[in-house]
């Protein structure tokens, strides 16, 4: 896949070399910039905000997110809560903008019924802070798997503070956030569910 905006940011090159006056960096690329001066490290995270009861697990278990595997255009981080490794943080550059997705999986390593939802931003957003509102293929599979209230969820990933970054689910009478410190790197936990050597990525 062509990277659009590392080709702008060759064309920037020149124009700086040719004395022009420069471009700023494009925020999107700047935020992935930030996730990925962290690709390899695991760190802790905890639940700042959520509910009680719905949340109880969350809550009551150790939360390790590990930034696994970067490429030039994606970022794959797998979030391990407690003995439960079955989900990824899928951040993709794309020609319509910056993608999350959640990647689920079981225990053998297949598809959960309830996974690759997420959305694409839809403004430029900052450097620190990005938002992903649920995409028409999320939607749907929300629709089709009983989970109608998702339909609205909006996705907020942000770096508060150099050193925590934010991760957020947002809709109407719901707002559950996950807040990671990233000045202390932990051991990374066992390989997420599916990441074996048999790991399949069939959704591009």
């Amino acid at each position: 896949m062509i990277n659009i905006r590392a080709s702008l940011m060759a064309i920037t090159s020149v124009t700086l070399v040719a004395g022009c006056t420069p471009a700023e960096q494009d925020p999107q690329d700047a935020f992935i910039a930030n996730l990925a001066e962290h690709c390899g490290n695991a760190y802790e995270g905890r639940v700042i905000k959520g509910d009680e009861e719905a949340d109880a697990t969350w809550m009551n278990s150790r939360i390790v997110i590990e930034v696994r595997e970067c490429t030039e255009d994606r970022i794959r981080i797998p979030l391990h809560v407690g003995d439960n490794h079955s989900r990824t943080w899928v951040f993709t550059d794309t020609i319509n903008g910056l993608q999350l997705k959640h990647d689920h999986r079981l225990e053998d390593g297949s598809h959960d019924p309830v996974t690759w939802y997420g959305g694409t931003s839809y403004t430029a957003g900052t450097a620190t802070e990005q938002a992903f509102p649920a995409d028409d293929f999320s939607k749907q599979m929300f629709s089709e798997q009983g989970l109608s209230v998702s339909i609205d969820n909006t996705w907020i990933v942000s770096f508060p503070t150099e050193n925590t970054m934010v991760y957020r689910l947002l809709r109407e009478n719901r707002d559950f956030q996950v807040e990671v410190d990233l000045s202390n790197p932990v051991e990374a936990p066992p390989a997420p569910w599916g990441w074996e050597d048999n790991y399949q990525y069939d959704f591009d």
